[in-house]
């Protein structure tokens, strides 16, 4: 299996980290927010100013424009198959993880000024996207 990296805020819980009750209540708190640092297109964000992509940021947008119902949707559906980090902010994860229909691996996150408001973007080729890959194949497929 790959190896996940160094930062050990970024670990995939184990299976059984959280009860389906958890994730349940869990995924109805969760609000993706979205971040111009990571979108070309404003989309149906409704950024002020509309964008503004750094060029060190993951573009969540790269390949296609994700309507916000589908970025909260994802988030949601990592939500529900307990692709979650270990380390959270107030009860919530840091990280959660999704793979939409395309196979593409996308990463949200919060932070404490917001815990519970997340943004997120396309993960690019590297050792996290390929064991995200693998672990929802293995628990959501």
């Amino acid at each position: 299996m790959a190896r996940e990296g160094n930062n050990p805020k970024r670990r995939i819980a184990p299976v059984g980290h959280l009860t389906a009750v958890e994730r349940q209540r869990l995924a109805e708190m969760v609000l993706y927010v979205g971040s111009g640092h990571h979108k070309r297109s404003p989309a149906d964000y409704g950024f002020n100013p509309p964008t503004s992509p750094r060029p060190s940021k993951s573009l969540c947008d790269g390949l296609r424009v994700i309507p916000k119902a589908e970025a909260q949707a994802l988030l949601k559906t990592g939500v529900a198959n307990g692709m979650v980090s270990t380390h959270a902010i107030s009860r919530f994860p840091k990280f959660i993880w999704s793979v939409d229909a395309q196979n593409e691996v996308y990463e949200a996150k919060t932070d404490q000024n917001n815990p519970g408001n997340y943004h997120g973007y396309r993960l690019e080729e590297d050792l996290m996207r390929d064991l995200v890959r693998k672990v929802w194949k293995d628990r959501c497929q």
